[in-house]
């Protein structure tokens, strides 16, 4: 049976494996020109092609999203939990030094778009840390603040408030950063030990009503109306809609209905979308992470070969399927191959015990 201790390091090592094995055949939106570099089967790490996005980079190594992320778990620890002004510090530092504002620039061969508009807004404006962000759509934010859900997985108020924080630095569109919240709550139950299912939502909405998640919820128990003689149904918390909670357990619903197919798995990038858009990533990664529940190699290869944004997939179905798993249950080759392996291990592992 695996301990909480063992479903976070999963969930941090399932991020780490999830953005290095997308690293070469990153952003492939023409699954034929896919083909033809990698053949129609990837299932190892692999260099990227020369003119590529991360031409510089070899087999194993971490993209810039697992550059942050691994950052992000480094001020945890060093601040002992989530501290916005030494997170703040340590990007000053130990990014925003060593990129330039080009987009193939910068740790893992790549700056994202909404890390370039914070640099640029920090940087050359000179404006403060309350003054930056963007309305970027993407996934950035969950990719670095998951582990924030690891290190607050059991104090889901502290979690969510934390998230909110560093989500709004980089982007400031509240339905991303609901979403990005959502993921975040997830992540936290699976951790917890629960799977992603179809009950899982109901778990969530509870966490809703007891006032501990910020989500405004205008329904009562098990998603029934208001009773006609409350006073004030709903809990009206930071986020407008409660829907970025509930989605999770639809695409759980998908997985496990007979009737549905999507085979093979891999095509879900076709079903949900192929870019880089939150709304295209999450309902891809669920669904992998709720069908591939126990098998984390069929979970991370079906994300990972589905093209497009696949390594945004691949990170966080990683997560999601690791913390189900069990560090114990990822195949031992995917950390093996790791460039960095002894310190990510040792990075989730002291993460893990301040869970």
């Amino acid at each position: 049976m695996t301990t909480i201790q063992s479903r976070a390091q999963g969930a941090i090592m399932g991020a780490f494996i999830g953005d290095t094995i997308a690293l070469g055949p990153h952003w492939y939106y023409d699954l034929q020109e896919q083909y033809k570099d990698y053949g129609e089967w990837i299932d190892d790490y692999t260099d990227p092609k020369k003119g590529r996005y991360h031409e510089h980079q070899k087999a194993g190594d971490l993209s810039q999203a697992g550059y942050i992320l691994k950052l992000t778990i480094e001020s945890l620890l060093e601040a002992k939990g989530y501290d916005q002004e030494h997170f703040c510090k340590k990007i000053d530092e130990e990014l925003f030094t060593k990129i330039d504002g080009i987009p193939t620039h910068g740790p893992g061969g790549y700056t994202s778009q909404s890390i370039r508009e914070v640099y640029r807004q920090r940087v050359k404006q000179k404006r403060s840390w309350d003054e930056v962000g963007s309305r970027a759509d993407t996934t950035e934010a969950i990719e670095r603040t998951l582990a924030i859900a690891v290190r607050y997985a059991l104090h889901p108020k502290m979690l969510a408030h934390a998230i909110a924080q560093n989500t709004f630095l980089t982007q400031i569109d509240d339905i991303v950063a609901s979403m990005t919240v959502a993921y975040g709550a997830v992540l936290a139950q699976l951790v917890q030990g629960e799977k992603l299912d179809k009950d899982i939502s109901l778990k969530l909405m509870s966490l809703v009503k007891n006032k501990e998640l910020p989500f405004h919820a205008v329904t009562s128990d098990n998603f029934q109306p208001p009773k006609p003689d409350s006073k004030d149904p709903s809990n009206v918390g930071l986020f407008a809609s409660p829907d970025a909670l509930l989605s999770p357990s639809y695409m759980a619903q998908v997985a496990e209905d007979e009737n549905i197919k999507i085979e093979p798995a891999w095509k879900v990038s076709l079903v949900y979308g192929m870019p880089c858009a939150i709304y295209h990533i999450l309902p891809a990664s669920y669904y992998l992470a709720a069908r591939f529940k126990d098998d984390f190699e069929l979970a991370i290869l079906h994300a990972l070969n589905g093209g497009g944004q696949n390594q945004a997939r691949s990170m966080l179905t990683g997560a999601l399927v690791g913390a189900q798993v069990g560090i114990e249950n990822i195949p031992l080759r995917f950390i093996e191959g790791l460039n960095e392996k002894e310190e990510l291990l040792n990075l989730a592992q002291k993460l893990s015990q301040a869970v």
